[in-house]
């Protein structure tokens, strides 16, 4: 009979498994960016073809080529490809930066030596090439009446019309709207200031002026109505388009109307970004010169009365006082220029505060 011996010596204990894969350390980024952009300057600077700008471009390839021979050495290559592509996204980023911070810089740095009250409270009547005084009250107020104007035309007749196009439009009266809506998103805003001359400054407002062709504010505004209203026609229909067929169909099958289902389901649910798409169309037209000198004919005093008389704008104003002759000028289209992206800047941020209270109200 054999006997079976069992062994009972202790076995080693089991290693555990790792399930974290090798990864770069952290500094391991900033240095290769840092040792490809030296070795990028010693290139360029040494070998004489370029300047600063040819540095920060071979620095960029410099860099996505170590972080990929890196990451590949250290992490794998799939793990390297994500790494690199990340980069470049990143890159991209900073790319699409660097102009808006660029020009926001300019901006404050140059348009900073007027923040006056003297510029914010008089306007340029009476103020010759040699006066440093001066400044863009009445311009201010211009573009408060006209851009004001132009969206209380604009912004009713836009959201209607999309709502219309996305809601009732069908066949080819819809098609046709459409149609003519993308063509007037690419007129030229000379175009739609030799319009409002030709169609109201010269035949409509003589009947209100004794016979004679009146320049008005108001002109500026149904110019800028033109250009506004394709911007808040296509920008409304997109984001309507985008709410949720069940929305719709949910207030339907509760037995809501169809025009109180858009009104207190559709249009609140879209309203953040028709609230952007409005706001994108007031930037243009606060921005508009041509329309506004072809029918306002700008002024450098001030008018209250959007109806008659020549009123200015802060773009207008910008651009006559940067074509004068004079070493005062520059400071103060320098200085409308910032106050003008200010103005949009502080609208765009009321109206959006003011869309996402509303929305949350709800």
């Amino acid at each position: 009979m054999t006997a079976t011996v069992t062994s009972h010596r202790p076995q080693p204990p089991a290693q555990p498994v790792s399930l974290r894969a090798r990864r770069l350390p952290a500094y391991a980024a900033p240095a290769i960016a840092v040792v490809a952009l030296l070795a990028s300057a010693g290139i360029v600077y040494g070998a004489g073809i370029g300047g600063p700008v040819l540095v920060v471009v071979v620095g960029a390839l410099l860099y996505l080529a170590g972080l990929y021979a890196a990451a590949n050495a250290v992490e794998g290559r799939r793990a390297a490809r994500n790494r690199t592509w990340s980069a470049l996204i990143h890159s991209a980023f900073v790319l699409a930066v660097l102009p808006l911070a660029s020009v926001v810089w300019t901006l404050v740095s140059k348009g900073a030596e007027r923040l006056d009250g003297n510029f914010f409270g008089t306007s340029m009547n009476n103020i010759g090439a040699r006066d440093a005084n001066g400044g863009a009250y009445h311009a201010i107020v211009g573009t408060l009446e006209q851009v004001g104007i132009a969206t209380l035309i604009t912004v009713p007749l836009g959201v209607l019309c999309a709502i219309y196009v996305v809601e009732y439009g069908r066949g080819r009266f819809a098609f046709t709207i459409r149609f003519f809506v993308d063509v007037m998103t690419g007129i030229p805003s000379i175009v739609t200031g030799l319009f409002v001359l030709a169609f109201w400054v010269l035949i409509v407002s003589p009947w209100f002026n004794d016979g004679r062709p009146g320049f008005s504010g108001f002109a500026a505004a149904l110019a800028l109505s033109v250009l506004m209203l394709p911007t808040v026609v296509r920008s409304t229909e997109e984001m309507l388009r985008l709410v949720p067929a069940p929305l719709r169909e949910g207030a339907y099958a509760l037995g809501v109307p169809k025009w109180k289902t858009i009104l207190r389901v559709v249009l609140p649910t879209a309203l953040p970004g028709i609230v952007t798409g409005i706001m994108l169309a007031i930037a243009r037209a606060a921005g508009e010169t041509a329309p506004v000198l072809l029918v306002a004919g700008g002024g450098a005093a001030i008018n209250f009365n959007p109806f008659e008389n020549n009123q200015s704008s802060l773009a207008l104003f910008v651009y006559q006082q940067a074509g004068e002759a004079s070493k005062y000028s520059p400071a103060r289209a320098w200085t409308a220029a910032l106050t003008l992206v200010a103005l949009v800047l502080i609208l765009t941020v009321a109206a959006k505060l003011l869309a996402r209270r509303n929305r949350l109200g709800r």
